[in-house]
């Protein structure tokens, strides 16, 4: 089983798209996602990231390297999955999870519960709280090739269910992915191995381990 720790920022970005730098200059590490976990889809674009806290929020930048951009999804709450998209699960007890999921022109899809078929959509109020910044803008895109990065600030209000008041010291548990279901290539990444007969990243038997570092 992966574990990571989340660092904790000591400078807060004044801008979402500083994050990079943030990370830079506070010496975040990069992780990969590059599991291959079915045979049928070997496909494994180049992906990392990076993820840090300040106590009330989230920090996550993914950097991608890929043979097919595509972006059709234009609204929060739909198929971002079907795009070149990157995702992030997350639970806090074990049982209960949410996810994260983001195409690469930022829209995003969140929900929650204990498996695939369980989940409650996040409401557009809370999903609009979530800040975003793509290296490749907000409007869709088609038949690119190359490099993209997004960056994601996620709130602990996302999180209301869990009743989480700060994150200093939390263990957790979850899952990096990255896929695009309708690209030309499908593919189906992890940062943690998934071992099951079918893509399915709705698996928390699979999240790895994470610590949210505490306040120095």
């Amino acid at each position: 089983m992966n574990s990571l720790i989340v660092k904790r920022l000591i400078n807060k970005p004044l801008d979402i798209a500083n994050i990079p730098s943030i990370f830079d200059i506070e010496e975040i590490k990069y992780h990969s996602i590059s599991d291959v976990n079915w045979r049928e889809y070997p496909y494994k674009p180049n992906v990392n990231f990076r993820i840090a806290h300040d106590g009330t929020t989230i920090y996550l930048n993914y950097q991608v390297d890929e043979s097919d951009i595509q972006a059709v999804c234009d609204k929060d709450g739909g198929e971002v999955w079907n795009d070149s998209c990157v995702e992030f699960f997350l639970s806090f007890d074990g049982k209960m999870y949410y996810n994260i999921e983001s195409n690469c022109i930022g829209k995003i899809l969140i929900a929650t519960g204990t498996d695939r078929n369980d989940r409650i959509s996040l409401s557009q109020e809370l999903i609009r709280k979530v800040q975003r910044y793509s290296s490749l803008g907000c409007l869709p895109v088609k038949n690119l090739t190359g490099k993209w990065e997004l960056s994601l600030l996620i709130p602990i209000d996302i999180f209301y269910l869990s009743h989480i008041n700060n994150l200093d010291g939390i263990h957790a548990k979850g899952n990096f992915y990255k896929c695009g279901d309708k690209l030309k290539v499908p593919h189906f990444l992890s940062w943690n191995p998934i071992n099951s007969e079918v893509p399915n990243f709705h698996l928390s038997n699979f999240f790895g381990k994470l610590e949210f570092e505490k306040k120095l």
